[in-house]
C-alpha cells in the first residue's frame, strides 16, 4: 500500500489523543504505522527532497492542521494533548476529519487565510488538499530543477565541441580535482590519440591523471564506445578515464566498465546537468530558501 494522505491521519490522531495525556510526535508515529499495517518500505519512502520520509512528515502536517483548529494543544517537550474542543468533536463520533471539516473552527480559517496573504501560490498550498506544504513545496523544486536540467542539456547540445570539452573540464575543476584551469585547458584536446579529449590531475599535486572523453553523442552509447575509450587508456599507460555523453549509455556499456581492470567512470546526460547544477556550473542562483522547523529541545526546561 501507498502511504496514507494527512488527512487520513486527523481522526486517528484525535482517538490517540482523547486519553488525556500528553504524546510525543515519534511515539505516535510508531503506533499510526502499526494501526495502518505499514511496511517498512512504506514507512522509509522519502519526500523528493530525500531529506524526511513521507510518513512522518505527513503525520506531523495532520498534528499542526488539528493545532491550528484548536483540536490539539502542544504540551512540553514538543508533546501534544487533546483540548476540550478536540473532545468535544469526539463526542459527536465523527466517521472522518478532512481539511473540509477543519474550515468550520475560526482558527483554521485564519490560519488559512494567512497561506494565502503568503507569496506562495495559493493553489498549490490549498487546494491540493492530499499534499502537505512541504510535500508541494518538494515537489515544486523538483519540476523546476527538472526545466534546469533540460534546458542545460538543450543547450550543452547546441555549443560546439571544443566549448562542451571545457565546459567538462570547468565542472571536475568544481568538483574538486586537481590543477589550474589554465593546466587543465591545455590538456584539453591535445592529445594525438583521437579517443581522448582531455586530461585532468585527480589532485593538486597532480600524483595521478585522468583522462577525458566528452562527446554530444544524440543515441545511446554502447559497450563498442566505452571499449575503444578503454583501449585509449591503455594506448596512454592511463588507469582512469571519465566517459561523459549528452545521451545514455546501454546496460551492456555499463556492464562493462564493472569487469575491467581499468576505472572508467560513465556520466549520461542527465546525471551531467544534476553535478553542474549542484557545483555550480553553467547555472546561476536566483533564489534560496532555508526551511526551518522548531527545536523542541531548546524549549525543554529541565535542561541545564
Amino acid at each position: 500500500m501507498s502511504v496514507p494522505t494527512y488527512q487520513d491521519f486527523l481522526l486517528p490522531l484525535l482517538q490517540i489523543a482523547s486519553n488525556g495525556q500528553q504524546h510525543l510526535l515519534n511515539e505516535t508515529i510508531d503506533c499510526l504505522a502499526k494501526q495502518f499495517n505499514l511496511s517498512e518500505e512504506d514507512k522509509q519512502e522519502l519526500l523528493p527532497s530525500g531529506r524526511q520520509t513521507k510518513f512522518s512528515n505527513r503525520v506531523g502536517w495532520a498534528v499542526t492542521y488539528l493545532k491550528k483548529a484548536k483540536l490539539l494543544e502542544s504540551g512540553k517537550r514538543g508533546t501534544f494533548f487533546i483540548s476540550e474542543r478536540g473532545l468535544d468533536v469526539l463526542k459527536n463520533k465523527p466517521k472522518s476529519i478532512d481539511r473540509k471539516f477543519l474550515e468550520q473552527f475560526s482558527e483554521f480559517i485564519e490560519f488559512q487565510n494567512i497561506k494565502q496573504d503568503s507569496n506562495l501560490d495559493e493553489v498549490s498550498l490549498v487546494t491540493e488538499i492530499d499534499q502537505t506544504p512541504q510535500e508541494i513545496f518538494d515537489n515544486s523544486y523538483q519540476k523546476l530543477i527538472k526545466e534546469v536540467k533540460e534546458s542545460l542539456l538543450d543547450q550543452i547540445k547546441s555549443c560546439s565541441p571544443r566549448f562542451f570539452e571545457n565546459l567538462v573540464v570547468d565542472l571536475l575543476l568544481s568538483m574538486g580535482y586537481g590543477g589550474s584551469r589554465k593546466d587543465a585547458g591545455e590538456a584539453v584536446g591535445k592529445s594525438s590519440d583521437g579517443g581522448i579529449d582531455g586530461i585532468i590531475k585527480e589532485d593538486k599535486l597532480g600524483l595521478d591523471c585522468i583522462y577525458i572523453q566528452a562527446k554530444r553523442w544524440e543515441a545511446s552509447v554502447g559497450r563498442p564506445t566505452v571499449q575503444a575509450f578503454a583501449g585509449s587508456l591503455e594506448g596512454m599507460k592511463a588507469r582512469k578515464g571519465v566517459l561523459i555523453t549528452t545521451s545514455q549509455f546501454t546496460k551492456e556499456a555499463k556492464d562493462y566498465v564493472k569487469i575491467i581492470e581499468k576505472r572508467i567512470i560513465l556520466i549520461d546526460g542527465e546525471q551531467l546537468s544534476e553535478l553542474m547544477i549542484e557545483h555550480g556550473v553553467g547555472v546561476t542562483e536566483i533564489q534560496t530558501y532555508t526551511l526551518k522547523k522548531v527545536n523542541s529541545d531548546y524549549f525543554n526546561e529541565d535542561i541545564g
